[in-house]
């Protein structure tokens, strides 16, 4: 293990490309570097390296496991489920944000270190964990449940399969927080709503069977909401579940600006 203190080296982002020449069953060496942060002992962020044999079916999250079980049990990260659906190890791999356990380690070019990064413009609390308070914040804030002012209903709530079309795209969301961590605009100014706010505000306004939509609009119609937005597209690249992240956010103000007429 190679351990590097006090380094300030920045990210070296390497592009994500198929090691053809790796097999599903073929071992090989891997170079982790990871950006560590223990605010009991460190005042500034530091890194650590470690070289490990893997196997063409393993992920970086399988990596990390290794390091922590068997060589450094103080690496600290979320992780949960380990399938792409918790949302729990979004990390900067190579400069991308990304999910740990859905990157195949065989797809980055092991030749050179993989560079592991904690989310970019939330507070980190240990090495790869970040604060996620202030993105639930914003989460909170646009009222994340159905809405219905009518009289319960004896049955559940019919709804056309055109009308749950118009918003099935933003029911994925496992708020993961990779499409906020991603966004300039959020880097600079943490106070914006952020895009994965944005996207589950849409899930409930295009909801046929929620009638708040209107307070989600006057909401999202602030100087810190969806008008930040400057249609860069990093967070659409960024999500693990494919939602088109921008086009929601610019269904958003086509609808504020409806309202608005």
């Amino acid at each position: 293990m190679t351990t590097t203190f006090g380094s300030d080296e920045p990210s070296s982002i390497t592009d994500v490309r198929q090691n053809s020449d790796v097999a599903q069953n073929e071992s090989f060496l891997v170079t982790l570097r990871v950006q560590r942060y223990v605010p009991e002992f460190h005042k500034a962020p530091y890194w650590d390296s470690w070289t490990i044999e893997m196997s063409g079916t393993d992920r970086v999250l399988d990596a990390l496991h290794r390091i922590k079980w068997e060589l450094d049990g103080s690496l600290t990260f979320r992780r949960s489920c380990a399938h792409g659906i918790c949302g729990s190890d979004a990390m900067r791999i190579n400069g991308f944000n990304r999910l740990a356990c859905k990157v195949l380690l065989k797809d980055l070019d092991i030749s050179k270190p993989i560079i592991v990064e904690p989310l970019k413009a939330l507070p980190v609390e240990k090495d790869l964990i970040v604060d996620m308070e202030p993105f639930f914040q914003s989460y909170h804030e646009i009222m994340p449940f159905l809405i219905n002012n009518h009289r319960d209903p004896t049955r559940e709530r019919y709804q056309s399969p055109e009308d749950r079309q118009r918003y099935d795209d933003t029911t994925k969301c496992i708020l993961c927080a990779a499409c906020t961590a991603s966004c300039p605009v959020f880097w600079t100014d943490g106070q914006y709503f952020g895009p994965a706010a944005i996207v589950n505000a849409h899930r409930f306004i295009f909801d046929s069977r929620d009638d708040a939509g209107d307070l989600r609009l006057e909401v999202l119609n602030d100087q810190e909401g969806v008008w930040r937005c400057r249609t860069i597209f990093n967070c659409t690249n960024a999500c693990p579940r494919g939602i088109q992240v921008t086009k929601a956010i610019a269904e958003v103000k086509n609808a504020i600006l409806r309202h608005a007429v």
